[in-house]
């Protein structure tokens, strides 16, 4: 069982920037991909951004490229959501997800809800105008 701790959220003003952490307790956390959701009208959570083992491969939903960044360390067993510029509209509690464990594969990057079998229990972003 892997248990995924997110930290970060908070209030901000739109424009300003957070960057969440989660951090977990498998050991060998270098085997899970990872990802970040929140959730959205009409769907359970969206996708928001992704990334393999080994973090060189990422993935990003459309409308946040560029502005969102995912990236991990290995050594510390946590993965980072960086969010700039935000907006209002990014106000959401983000949840953290592990995929695996997959050591044969460590170019995978999940994207879709069904790929991870770990969560988090959320941060609560707030982005006030």
């Amino acid at each position: 069982q892997v248990h995924l701790v997110e930290s970060g959220g908070g209030l901000v003003q739109a424009g300003d920037s957070l960057r969440l952490s989660c951090t977990a307790s498998e050991p060998t956390f270098n085997s899970y991909a990872m990802g970040w959701f929140r959730p959205a009208p009409g769907k359970e959570r969206e996708f928001v951004a992704g990334c393999s083992c080994t973090g060189y491969s990422t993935y990003y939903t459309d409308s946040l490229k560029g502005r969102f960044t995912i990236s991990r360390d290995n050594d510390k067993n946590t993965v980072y959501l960086q969010m700039n510029d935000l907006s209002p509209d990014d106000t959401a509690v983000y949840y953290c997800a592990a995929d695996g464990p997959h050591p044969h594969n460590i170019i995978k990057v999940p994207r879709t809800l069904s790929d991870f079998n770990y969560w988090g229990q959320g941060t609560q972003d707030t982005v006030s105008s």
